[in-house]
Formats: structure tokens, C-alpha cells, sequence
């Protein structure tokens, strides 16, 4: 099957599975008692990201595929609020916050200008 945008080939893609790894991680120095708290939440956005984005890929239209870029982008916004409630708790310092904030932020903007390109 011939898809009209190839995920593998896309930079957000791309970026957002480096934000799964990441994410696995920074996850593993989380206590214990995370495990299927904030831990299994924050994987499951960052996992949410890159899979959205490739599904939508194989829609048909562009107004389909700017529907699943929305979810993605909807999960990274998820994804930065786990951030911010992990460096709340002191299960992340301030550096690796504001790493992974600066990655966040890059990732929404280009997911935003990419969709932009499909409107």
C-alpha cells in the first residue's frame, strides 16, 4: 500500500520516537510505587505521539491525517503536564526538566507547523 505521507520518513515521527526513549528513560529512576502510576502514564503519551502520528499517515486525506496530528499533539501536551507534576514531586531535577521542556516544546511547534501544512 502506497501511503500519501510515509511516516518513517517524517521528522515529527522521528522526534517522537527519540521522546519514547527518553521518556523510558528518565521513567526508570522513578520510585518504585510509579510503576503503574505516573511512570506507566507518561510512556503511554509518549508512545501515543509517535503512534498517532504514523497512523494518521496512511488516512487518505490530509483532513484525516490533521485529525491524528491533533490527538499527538494533544498526548504531547499530556505528556509536558507529566513532566512538570514529575519535577513537582522531585522525581526529576531541574536540569533534566528543563531538557526534556526545551524537547516538548520543539516537538509541539513542529507537529503544529506540519499540520498547518496540511490545512
Amino acid at each position: 500500500m502506497a501511503l500519501k505521507h510515509n511516516f518513517r520518513k517524517l521528522t515529527i515521527w522521528k522526534e517522537s520516537r527519540e521522546l519514547v526513549s527518553i521518556t523510558y528513560r528518565m521513567t526508570k529512576a522513578f520510585p518504585k510505587h510509579e510503576t503503574y502510576g505516573l511512570s506507566s502514564q507518561i510512556q503511554r503519551c509518549s508512545i501515543s505521539i509517535a503512534s498517532n502520528i504514523a497512523e494518521g499517515s496512511a488516512r487518505n486525506s490530509n483532513k484525516h491525517f490533521v485529525q491524528y496530528l491533533e490527538t499527538s499533539l494533544g498526548s504531547s501536551f499530556e505528556w509536558e503536564t507529566q513532566l512538570i507534576c514529575a519535577y513537582d514531586l522531585g522525581y526529576i531535577e531541574e536540569q533534566v526538566y528543563n531538557k526534556h521542556i526545551l524537547s516538548i516544546h520543539k516537538l509541539q511547534a513542529m507537529i503544529s507547523n506540519f499540520k498547518n501544512t496540511l490545512l
